[in-house]
C-alpha cells in the first residue's frame, strides 16, 4: 500500500519563517521515522540557497499521522545544507537538551483571518465590534466567531498525537488559543510547528488565513495582542523546592533581555508596550502572580514549595519555539551556574 508523507520544514523568510511543505510517495511503508529517508528542495526558491547551489535537505526529526489523508503522515524535518551541517534558518538544531530534562508549555494565540475581508472573523465591513471583554472565552454566535475551524483543528491536532492541552476563545474577536505540552524543548517545537500546520490547512477549507502577527490591528488600538507565553521548567525547579534557583533564573534573564528579545518574534514592540498586561520590550521585571512582567512566577510555584515552573511573557505569536526554547535553556543554565 502506498503512503503520503508531507514534509514540513521552515523556510528562511526573514524576519518571520513560513511553513513550506511537499509530499513524498513511499511502497510498504511501516510508519516509522526511521524509514523516512532524507530529502532534497530547491532552497533558492525558499530564501535558503542561491540559483547556483541550490540543494538543500530536509532531514525528518519527527512523525505523526496526518487525519486528514489516508494513509498519510506528517513528517517535521530540519533543514540542513548540502554538506549535511544544520542551515542557518535551522533553530531546532540551537537546542541543547539533549536529555530532555527541560518541559515546554507554548500558549499559542492567533486570529483568524477572512481573506476577502482582510479583517478578522466577527469585524464589520468598514468598522469594528464591541470593545474587547465579552469575546474571551465567549459562547454564542455574537461573540465567538470561528469555532467550526478551532474544533476541526483541535481534533486532528489529537488524532494526530500532537499534546494539545486546551484551547478557548482570546479577548478580541476572531482571536484564540492553544496550548501544547511536551517533555523535552525539541518535541515541543515539533509539536507546536505541526498544530500550526495543521491549523493553517484546516483554515484553507474555510477561507480563512491564520494571522501570527503579534498585533494585526495596529499598535494603536486598543486591541490586545497575540503571544505564545512559554512555560518552562527543569528537574531543578520541578524538584528541588528551593526559592533561590528560581530567583537566579529569573536574574539572569533579566541580564540578557537582547537575547530573549531577538528571537521572541518581529514587530513584539508593538505588543509589549506595558499595557495590556505586558511590560515594556526594553525593560524587565519578574514576580508572583504578576501577568503585566516579563517573567511570571505562578502561584502555584510558590504554594508547592517553590517546586514548578517560569512563565516567560514576552514571547510573540509569530516566534519560533525552537529559538525560543534555545534562548531560554542557555540564560536558565547561566542562572542555575551562577
Amino acid at each position: 500500500m502506498k503512503a503520503k508523507l508531507e514534509y514540513i520544514w521552515l523556510d528562511g523568510y526573514q524576519p518571520t519563517q513560513s511553513l513550506r511543505s511537499k509530499t513524498m510517495i513511499r511502497d510498504n511503508f511501516g510508519g516509522t521515522l526511521e524509514e523516512c529517508p532524507m530529502w532534497s528542495f530547491d532552497g533558492s526558491s525558499t530564501e535558503q540557497a542561491t540559483g547556483d547551489h541550490s540543494d538543500c535537505l530536509l532531514k525528518p526529526v519527527a512523525i505523526f499521522p496526518d487525519p486528514d489523508r489516508a494513509n498519510g503522515y506528517l513528517v517535521m524535518t530540519e533543514v540542513l545544507n548540502a554538506d549535511g551541517s544544520p542551515h542557518e534558518s535551522n533553530g531546532r538544531a540551537t537546542i541543547d537538551d539533549d536529555d530532555d530534562d527541560f518541559w515546554f508549555g507554548f500558549e499559542q494565540e492567533y486570529f483568524l483571518w477572512d481573506v476577502k475581508t482582510g479583517m478578522p472573523p466577527g469585524f464589520p465591513k468598514g468598522g469594528y465590534p464591541s470593545p474587547q471583554g465579552p469575546y474571551y472565552c465567549s459562547v454564542g454566535a455574537k461573540n465567538a466567531h470561528g469555532r467550526d475551524v478551532i474544533e476541526e483543528h483541535l481534533d486532528l491536532c489529537l488524532e494526530a498525537g500532537i499534546n494539545v492541552e486546551g484551547i478557548n476563545a482570546e479577548v478580541a474577536a476572531g482571536q484564540w488559543e492553544f496550548q501544547v505540552f511536551a517533555k523535552g524543548a525539541q518535541r515541543a517545537g515539533d509539536e507546536t510547528w505541526v498544530a500550526r500546520y495543521l491549523l493553517e490547512r484546516t483554515g484553507e477549507r474555510y477561507g480563512l488565513a491564520i494571522n501570527w502577527e503579534p498585533k494585526p490591528l495596529g499598535k494603536d488600538l486598543d486591541w490586545n495582542g497575540s503571544g505564545m507565553h512559554a512555560n518552562f521548567s527543569n528537574s531543578a525547579m520541578r524538584d528541588d523546592g528551593d526559592e533561590a534557583i528560581f530567583t537566579k533564573i529569573c536574574e539572569a534573564f533579566g541580564k540578557n533581555i537582547e537575547r530573549h528579545i531577538s528571537v521572541y518574534g518581529a514587530n513584539n514592540d508593538q505588543r509589549l508596550t506595558g499595557l495590556h498586561e505586558t511590560q515594556s520590550i526594553d525593560e524587565y521585571s519578574y514576580g508572583v502572580s504578576d501577568r503585566g512582567a516579563s517573567i511570571r512566577i505562578p502561584i502555584g510555584t510558590v504554594q508547592d514549595g517553590w517546586k514548578g515552573r517560569l512563565e516567560d511573557r514576552r514571547t510573540a505569536s509569530n516566534a519560533d519555539p525552537y529559538k525560543v526554547a534555545a534562548a531560554i535553556i542557555k540564560s536558565t543554565n547561566e542562572g542555575m551556574a551562577s
